[in-house]
Parts: structure tokens; C-alpha cells; sequence
């Protein structure tokens, strides 16, 4: 679930080691999802990836940060989104957009994150890294939503950050149960709900 093709200007190594990394994370959702995290190793992981231990933990410190992987892409690429929103936009302009182009990626690769989103839902009980929930990021959302204007985060903004985020969230539900509607559509409805 790692962005390849995001890495511009690096060399072939670069794309070599970003394109095994990825590779990592697809084959630990896989094994995850058929046997539950808890039953897969580190070991499993790098057998099944065709890597060696010391590869997968300069890639990964643990089997939770491979788990965490997708997410933290995902939060990469709002805090992305959110950086490069047009000045002059307000902060729900800059949040409804960055969670629009959020969304438009999580359809293009909806199977890779499909796996990886029934993964984590069936892990969280038992995890608690912070990367796997969305809510977790709306405090740091809420300081760079603050930083593109004068003047510091006020409840407002904090509320339309957590508002933004659990629309999202309700969005991401009927993503992977799979409701059969447009989904971009359905997030731009449920982005713009009172």
C-alpha cells in the first residue's frame, strides 16, 4: 500500500526498495486476512515476501507497523491534499476537498484497501497504534487546517475537523460493505450532510 510512483525523483534503487516495501504490506494484508494477525509471524511475512528478517525490519520496527502501513499512507496523502489546497479556500473548502481526493483514491484501489480495511476492523480490539484510526489524526488536521491562516484552531474548527473526519469514516463503512451506489457521489453527499 505503499505509493511507488510517489516518490519523485529518486532512482531506481529507490523505486526497487519502495516497490519491495509495498509488496511487503500486500503479502502480510493477505496472510493477515486469511489467518487472522495474531497467527502470522514476522517470519510468515518474510517467507511469504521472498524478503529476508533484517529487510522486513528496516522497512518495518514491528508486525504492527505493517498493519498500520496503509493507513499511514492514507494520512499522508490527506495531509498532502491539505497542504497544497488553494490559499484563499476556507477550512471547510480545504477539508471537503483534500477528503474528496482522499476518496477518489480509495476507489481506484478499493480491492488493495478493501483487505487491508476488514484486516484492521478485525485487529482493532486488539491494536492501538494510532495510525489505524482516522480520529486519532483530527488534532493534527485541526493544527494544519489552523497554520494556512492567522490566528489559532478555535472549537470550530476542531468540530469541523471531527465532523469531516467521522463523515468520512461513515463514508469508508459503506465503501467496504460494498452498498453498490456511486461511491464518489455518495462521499460527496455524506461530506456535505448538515
Amino acid at each position: 500500500m505503499t505509493e511507488v510512483d510517489d516518490v519523485p525523483g529518486e532512482g531506481l534503487r529507490e523505486r526497487r526498495r519502495a516497490h519491495s516495501r509495498a509488496t511487503t504490506v500486500d503479502v502480510a494484508m493477505q496472510l493477515f486476512a486469511e489467518r487472522g494477525f495474531d497467527a502470522v509471524t514476522v517470519a510468515d511475512i518474510c517467507a511469504a515476501a521472498q524478503i529476508a528478517p533484517r529487510t522486513f525490519f528496516r522497512y518495518f520496527p514491528s508486525k504492527d507497523d505493517v498493519l498500520a502501513e496503509p493507513a499511514r499512507v492514507l494520512a499522508v496523502r490527506l495531509t498532502a491534499a491539505i497542504a497544497a489546497a488553494p490559499a484563499g479556500l476556507d477550512d471547510r473548502q480545504v477539508l471537503t476537498r483534500a477528503l474528496r481526493e482522499l476518496g477518489e483514491h480509495v476507489v481506484a484501489d478499493r480491492a488493495r484497501l478493501a483487505v487491508f480495511f476488514r484486516v484492521a476492523e478485525a485487529a482493532a480490539a486488539s491494536r492501538s497504534n494510532p495510525f489505524l484510526h482516522l480520529s486519532g489524526r483530527e488534532r493534527q488536521l485541526t493544527e494544519q487546517l489552523a497554520a494556512r491562516r492567522p490566528g489559532p484552531a478555535d472549537w470550530r474548527t476542531r468540530l469541523l475537523v471531527a465532523q469531516s473526519v467521522a463523515a468520512f469514516r461513515v463514508w469508508l463503512d459503506d465503501v467496504v460493505a460494498g452498498t453498490g451506489r456511486d461511491l464518489l457521489a455518495h462521499l460527496d453527499e455524506v461530506l456535505t450532510a448538515p
